[in-house]
């Protein structure tokens, strides 16, 4: 309410008769906050920063993305599993997309740059391109703040996150491609490793299976069966992404639960599985997906239909520290892989892993993870090698 004389003399009568009720409340406010006052000094650094230029780094099978800004803050991401020859290029040439941008925008930039190109939308390389800006973007907004990341996507929904490999939790792997349909050698020696890590980790531990979607769904059929005594947690990428009914096919025969994503790139390759009920666990990768912006939305796909996230992570801190603060403050998630790679050295964490296999969150603004970019520039030649999978034949393999 306006008093009847306000600080300057003017009678609240006066005030409202002359200037109207709006002008008279910004004046009183003007008065309250004074130009010593703090708040009046603010500065909306948000709207005024600018992307004005970026490095890449490639050391081994990634890159190494760093965004720069025109207020001296600066973003790092990491783009996973594309040859070095190709993301570095490819992310200058998408440069022209967010040059002068304000890196804050996230959405608004995901959706500029998936979106530049009719024919060009989606796919690994874009995507796996896209994952490395978005993760930058969200470095350099947590730093611009002074929070860590998951702050910024409504704060944590848990105090830790539970990982693998541990002591009590071990993923079995496939052992390379194998024929369509097993002999019962192949099929039991499948069984023995899932038994041997069911007895190394107790019955309260966890034992997941990579089928790594080189089981055809015969012999894929056949070994779930086999194993279903001894509880898994899942089998792992039952089948090769693309063809919804084959994931449909293993499902009806089978009980044993059944996980996969880490190939299925946006929430519009993931529906398809919820839609159809034919996965139990939903395993994105915040390297492959685009980024945290992408990962959120998954995860909220997910929830709808009662799916939790197990996120697959083969890569650097960077990369593991953004899947980190996407889980963070996603309220249904199980476990997350956990392979960490410091780049020789190059980049430090702020986590820890405890005894019990437990990662604490990650600290300080941003992504929170440190990079030491003089010894960075010093790492050999990237190298990449493509895999080329072969059955024993010497036909062309799933792997």
């Amino acid at each position: 309410m306006i008093p009847e004389s306000s600080p300057r003399g003017i009678s609240r009568r006066d005030m409202l008769g002359t200037t109207g009720a709006a002008a008279a409340g910004m004046m009183l406010l003007s008065d309250a906050v004074g130009a010593d006052n703090p708040a009046a000094q603010v500065e909306d650094r948000a709207s005024s920063i600018r992307i004005t230029g970026f490095k890449t780094y490639s050391v081994g099978s990634k890159t190494l993305v760093k965004i720069e800004t025109n207020q001296q803050i600066f973003g790092w991401g990491e783009i996973s599993n594309l040859p070095p020859t190709v993301a570095a290029p490819l992310m200058q040439s998408v440069f022209e997309l967010l040059n002068g941008e304000n890196p804050t925008r996230i959405e608004h930039l995901w959706q500029k740059l998936y979106r530049a190109h009719r024919i060009l939308r989606g796919g690994a390389f874009m995507v796996h391109t896209i994952a490395g800006i978005d993760m930058a973007l969200w470095d350099i907004s947590g730093k611009l703040h002074g929070v860590p990341v998951y702050r910024l996507l409504g704060g944590p929904s848990r105090d830790k996150i539970r990982v693998y490999p541990t002591a009590k939790a071990y993923k079995v792997p496939a052992g390379g491609p194998k024929a369509a349909s097993g002999d019962p050698v192949t099929v039991e020696n499948m069984v023995r490793a899932v038994r041997q890590a069911r007895e190394r980790v107790g019955l309260d531990g966890a034992v997941m299976f990579d089928a790594h979607s080189c089981l055809p769904p015969p012999i894929l059929i056949q070994f779930a069966n086999a194993i279903e005594s001894y509880d898994v947690m899942w089998i792992e990428e039952p089948a090769v992404p693309g063809n919804i009914e084959v994931f449909k096919r293993i499902k009806a025969a089978v009980r044993v639960p059944l996980a996969a994503g880490e190939r299925d790139r946006t929430i519009w390759e993931v529906i398809p599985y919820l839609q159809e009920r034919c996965l139990d666990i939903l395993q994105p990768d915040c390297c492959y997906g685009g980024g945290i912006t992408q990962m959120k939305k998954v995860a909220v796909l997910a929830e709808t239909f009662f799916v939790p996230l197990a996120p697959h992570s083969t890569a650097s801190f960077l990369g593991i520290a953004a899947s980190f603060h996407a889980v963070a403050s996603t309220p249904l998630f199980l476990i997350h892989e956990f392979y960490p790679n410091d780049l020789s050295g190059v980049l430090k964490k702020t986590w820890e892993v405890d005894e019990k296999g437990y990662a604490s969150l990650p600290q300080g603004p941003g992504l929170g993870v440190e990079v030491d970019e003089s010894a960075l520039a010093k790492l050999p030649p990237a190298t990449f090698k493509w895999p080329g999978g072969k059955n024993p034949d010497g036909s062309v393999a799933d792997y």
